[in-house]
């Protein structure tokens, strides 16, 4: 009995063996965009380049001006839209895609934090620099976008 349970597993093991090497293997396609997911992505673009757009003619006064009531109202108003926008951009991204611009994002942030202390201690030199880092990043995280 003992016998015939090893030649039984030893033929099941070759028997397996053969339809697995026999097997053809499964072609699988790249990721890609959906239809409805470049909708979406193009649409957060647009905002987001709409609110870049304003920032460099209405932030850029208030650094200027040293209007540091209207820079943190701008930093966490308009610039709050847009890392709402981002981060809902990176949701739609392929996910090789995607910890780049989580990056980005975040960087982004970071900066506009720095550009609200900076409003707070009152320093023009700090809110500028901060400013330009934003937007740098922006403009990054902006050319990552799929074409449609």
């Amino acid at each position: 009995m003992k016998r015939y349970r090893s030649i039984l597993a030893c033929v099941l093991a070759f028997v397996t063996a053969f339809v697995v090497g026999c097997s053809s293997p499964v072609a699988v396609e790249p990721p890609s965009y959906s239809s409805i997911q470049l909708e979406k992505i193009q649409e957060y673009k647009s905002n987001i380049a709409a609110i870049r757009d304003r920032s460099t003619t209405e932030l850029a006064g208030y650094i200027q001006k040293g209007d540091w009531i209207n820079i943190d109202n701008f930093a966490h108003g308009p610039f709050g839209t847009v890392l709402q926008e981002m981060n809902y951009v990176v949701r739609n991204l392929l996910p090789n895609e995607q910890p780049e611009a989580r990056k980005l994002s975040r960087e982004v942030f970071e900066h506009l934090q720095d550009m609200s202390e900076a409003a707070a201690k009152a320093d023009r030199q700090q809110a500028a620099i901060s400013y330009q880092e934003a937007l740098k990043d922006l403009d990054l995280f902006l050319s990552k976008f799929p074409q449609v």
